[in-house]
């Protein structure tokens, strides 16, 4: 079948409709946004918690085309209640019968229905934080090399009951150098902080790194200088560790990288005090950590809204529990819908008031100019907020409040061109055959000034998805329970550490203005009359 013959297309449209073709990164993204916009539209046969197929008793039902009621399914005798699909279909009056049927969508959830947290108790994760002891303590040295008030040193001497009293050279190997700066100090003199490396006098392996700190000069020597102790090695970072439960009953570590890390003889206290907390309380121990002690807090991850991506809800659960991969299609539909219908309506009445403009001139010409100018001054948000607190917020409010706007910018393309072609040759000619203005508008000027329209209609819908968004993100646009990739935005304002929220409908925002983009740059490369020369 020979398309352009079906259609009787002019050789001037063939020509650019093969031009269009020849690049494929249009070709390909007006495919990939056709497939998108198909699959939007089959939404409720992907994402609903209404089965699509539904045989009860020998009769055959389709429940996401319309909501039954238990009088439906089972007869007169039940009540003209709706129907709670999953609690039926669990139902004897269901299940009895081994001839019923049900088919559900491959998402079991509605754009506005509210996840049972109970399903979800599968999911539940247990965090484990382990702080490794950092050793640092102080004590104050007396003159005749006995220590003073030592606060957290104990690890620093290990031989020692009690460390005050105890003379700080049979423990540690002082060097010269230590030796010398504790004399300056004595004596009165200033002295720079420093700092030394000892090594203990008992313990193989155990060393400390020795600060003592900045000293002014004093007329009175001092009776006792502060040593600051820390270890040598640099101590471990914290691990934060999660654990999920197995079917089995054994728990398994979600980030496994950072369960490496974990001594094989540190495990076993870990997953024990994981596996407490799993019963609802908050564990903490001191467990051995690579020869010294790290405290371990357990908490229980309740489920909350809202909720990471798990088995059942790939792109996670809002912060009302909604699932959120049903909001983003259900969302790409209204999306594409309201753009499609604002561009189309924004490329009709610009094109009537342009052309009627542009054809006619004169003082119509000149009062139609000042009016658009004078409306495109009016502050759309404020009307936008004024109508909405007047009048409520609705899909088909939201489409005539921006439809009243949205015409200003392609008249002004369609006035030009219009101005442009009204003095060439073949209307002159049409004007001496006596047709009416109607036809020489319509069947002569328009075919020759559908450049502009055809390649501004991809922008003027970027421009109104954007917008739809936009509104929505500030509180403007659709009404609350609406699925929409602006309010989906906004709830990840307020949630910001749920990068679900902003991932997804950024992702499904960015991917349709891209290929929608792609389309546009192909129609204007298409429709360019001038010759494209390549450099070599």
């Amino acid at each position: 079948m020979n398309l352009s013959r079906t259609f009787r297309f002019s050789p001037l449209t063939q020509k650019r409709l093969r031009n269009f073709l020849r690049i494929r990164r249009a070709r390909v993204a007006l495919i990939l946004l056709g497939a998108l916009f198909a699959v939007s539209l089959a939404a409720d046969l992907l994402c609903n918690s209404r089965p699509l197929f539904l045989r009860v008793n020998g009769r055959v039902f389709f429940p996401f085309v319309r909501q039954l009621t238990q009088r439906d399914l089972l007869g007169e005798e039940a009540e003209a209640t709706p129907v709670n699909y999953p609690a039926f279909i669990a139902s004897p009056a269901f299940s009895s019968n081994r001839a019923n049927r049900v088919v559900w969508a491959p998402v079991p959830y509605s754009p506005g229905d509210v996840v049972n947290a109970a399903t979800l108790r599968h999911a539940r994760t247990v965090k484990v934080s382990v702080v490794p002891d950092v050793h640092a303590g102080r004590i104050n040295l007396l003159r005749d090399g006995t220590i003073a008030r030592p606060q957290s040193v104990a690890p620093f001497f290990p031989d020692v009951a009690r460390v005050a009293g105890t003379r700080l050279d049979t423990q540690w190997r002082l060097t010269e150098a230590l030796r010398s700066a504790l004399a300056r100090r004595f004596e009165g003199h200033a002295a720079p902080q420093e700092h030394f490396e000892l090594t203990h006098a008992a313990v193989p392996g155990l060393t400390a790194r020795v600060t003592v700190p900045e000293r002014a000069a004093r007329p009175a020597p001092p009776p006792s200088v502060r040593l600051m102790f820390r270890q040598t090695q640099p101590p471990d970072n914290p691990l934060q560790l999660r654990f999920r439960r197995l079917p089995d009953g054994s728990l398994a570590a979600v980030d496994r990288r950072a369960w490496r890390h974990v001594p094989d003889a540190h495990r076993p206290d870990i997953l024990r005090l994981a596996d407490e907390a799993f019963s609802g309380t908050a564990p903490s121990a001191t467990i051995d950590w690579k020869g010294r002690k790290a405290a371990v807090a357990c908490a229980l991850n309740e489920i909350a809204w809202p909720y990471p991506p798990v088995r059942g809800h790939w792109m996670g659960i809002d912060a009302a529990g909604r699932d959120v991969l049903a909001r983003v299609l259900y969302g790409m539909r209204i999306a594409m819908i309201f753009g499609l219908l604002l561009a189309f309506w924004a490329m009709f009445f610009g094109l009537t008031l342009g052309a009627i403009q542009g054809y006619f001139g004169g003082w119509l010409d000149i009062a139609g100019q000042r009016l658009t100018e004078i409306w495109s001054a009016l502050p759309f948000l404020y009307v936008m907020i004024f109508i909405g607190a007047a009048l409520g917020r609705s899909f088909l409010i939201l489409l005539v409040c921006y439809s009243l706007f949205n015409w200003i910018g392609i008249s002004y393309y369609m006035r030009a061109e219009f101005l442009r072609l009204r003095s060439r040759t073949f209307v002159e000619a049409a004007r001496c055959q006596g047709l009416s203005a109607r036809r020489i508008i319509f069947a002569h000027i328009l075919p020759n000034a559908l450049t502009p329209l055809i390649t501004l209609f991809p922008f003027s819908l970027i421009g109104a998805i954007g917008s739809l968004a936009a509104l929505d993100f500030l509180g403007f646009g659709l009404p609350p329970l609406t699925p929409s990739w602006g309010e989906l935005l906004q709830q990840a304002q307020q949630f910001r550490w749920a990068w679900w929220l902003i991932l997804f409908p950024s992702l499904a925002l960015f991917t349709v203005m891209l290929l929608t983009v792609l389309v546009g740059e192909g129609l204007r490369d298409a429709f360019d009359p001038r010759q494209h020369a390549k450099m070599e």
